[in-house]
């Protein structure tokens, strides 16, 4: 421990909170948790001055709440499961803690111009879908699984004439005998086709690529053979080295990358244990994700800050810190775009709209496949509340004169679901 250090651009520092164990004072617990994440062990060793000048430096304490330094010299650069299994990989198991939360990393320049970052960015995507200044949007089946290719094709045909930006597969739909992968990708961009013509507006299909890596290649290219210009991935059930293959094999390939965070709250829903949201939303920012679900303020666990901290990390080039954020430069990286859904529904949408900003995507399935009316009222009334929004009208005003929203509000009302 050195509380006197000050660290340099060149260090990755980590924020963590430390609970812990009784009888271990927070000091010492620190301590340890600097050494195993860097090159210390259980005793004490003869170790020589160039390993020793290796050591994770604990330089400040604040409460629970602990900075650590790490060298440059310790991380692979371009390797982020190297650099996870040492600041986040057996320290999680210390018999010295009761809990630990990985909080927040600020990366140093070297290690962010080592990964790709997204290819296209929140300017690509609008570009591709040629939409200016409102929030994208995108709807999901629901139920999310047990449609055959053809109701599924048929959903999204309603769902695009309907007015939103993008049909998306739900986190568990690949390629079940009920729903064929091939089927549904040929069907729905047919559909797509369709919808593009009818109602002149760019349609895009976020289908989920999900499997083992070489099939993730062979159907990604199977995408672009159907002309889509998406892909959808479960980032965290593939893995980070995954992702990163994808990231790659989608540059040659000229598709966006829409990440899917499934898994996440496994470990970073307990506030005193595992791994915040946010540094997953960073990690998947330089690994190369067009978009990303940072929350949604609806069903899912994620309060206002919550959101907004995910939001500030992956749509911003740099931010300043605070008690649980560390300041972050991204050094020229493109951003990622945020992409708010679970349980939301047009009465409630634009709280996210203020609380971020209109530079999100919005994904609402119940919102749009529960609604009264059907699905492509359903889409109608989500590009209803939208606009509301945009003009600065009350969605209750505007529903006076359009009768989708209407119907929503009398449904939903302005309440979020649990």
């Amino acid at each position: 421990m050195n509380l006197e250090y000050e660290p340099s651009e060149e260090d990755l520092i980590c924020l963590f909170k430390i609970i812990p164990s009784s009888g271990f004072p927070i000091e010492k617990v620190a301590i340890r948790v600097a050494a195993e994440s860097s090159n210390g062990t259980w005793t004490s060793l003869k170790i020589p001055e160039h390993i020793r000048a290796l050591s994770a430096k604990v330089y400040q304490i604040n409460g629970n709440y602990v900075k650590i330094a790490y060298p440059n010299e310790l991380f692979e650069v371009g390797n982020m499961p190297q650099i996870l299994s040492s600041i986040a990989g057996n320290v999680f198991g210390m018999k010295a803690l009761e809990g630990l939360r990985l909080v927040d990393v600020k990366w140093p320049r070297n290690i962010i111009h080592s990964f790709k970052g997204p290819q296209f960015g929140v300017k690509g995507i609008r570009e591709i879908l040629r939409v200016d200044k409102r929030p994208i949007t995108a709807t999901v089946p629901k139920p999310k699984v047990g449609y055959y290719p053809e109701e599924h094709a048929q959903h999204g045909y309603e769902i695009w004439t309907g007015g939103v930006d993008l049909l998306k597969d739900d986190e568990n739909l690949s390629n079940q005998k009920f729903n064929g992968f091939e089927k549904r990708l040929e069907l729905s961009m047919k559909m797509r086709d369709k919808a593009e013509n009818e109602t002149g507006e760019r349609k895009s299909y976020l289908i989920n690529i999900t499997a083992e890596v070489d099939e993730m290649k062979r159907r990604a290219k199977l995408v672009k053979n159907f002309n889509n210009e998406y892909i959808m991935i479960d980032i965290l059930t593939i893995g980070w080295a995954a992702v990163q293959t994808v990231r790659n094999i989608c540059e040659e390939l000229g598709l966006a990358i829409h990440a899917h965070r499934a898994f996440h709250a496994a470990f970073d829903r307990n506030p005193n244990h595992g791994m915040s949201m946010k540094v997953i939303a960073e990690i998947a920012r330089m690994q190369g994700v067009d978009q990303l679900h940072i929350g949604g303020l609806g069903k899912l666990a994620g309060d206002k800050k919550e959101v907004r901290d995910n939001y500030i990390k992956i749509a911003l080039n740099s931010n300043e810190a605070d008690d649980e954020v560390l300041e972050q430069n991204w050094y020229g990286m493109k951003n990622s775009l945020s992409v708010c859904s679970g349980g939301v529904h047009p009465g409630i949408i634009h709280r996210l709209m203020e609380l971020l900003s209109t530079d999100i995507a919005v994904q609402v399935g119940g919102g749009v496949l529960g609604h009264p009316g059907g699905t492509k009222a359903g889409a109608k009334a989500l590009r209803q509340a939208i606009n509301a929004f945009m003009d600065n009208i009350s969605v209750k005003e505007y529903a006076k004169s359009h009768s989708e929203l209407k119907q929503a509000l009398e449904l939903w009302g302005d309440e979020t679901p649990i």
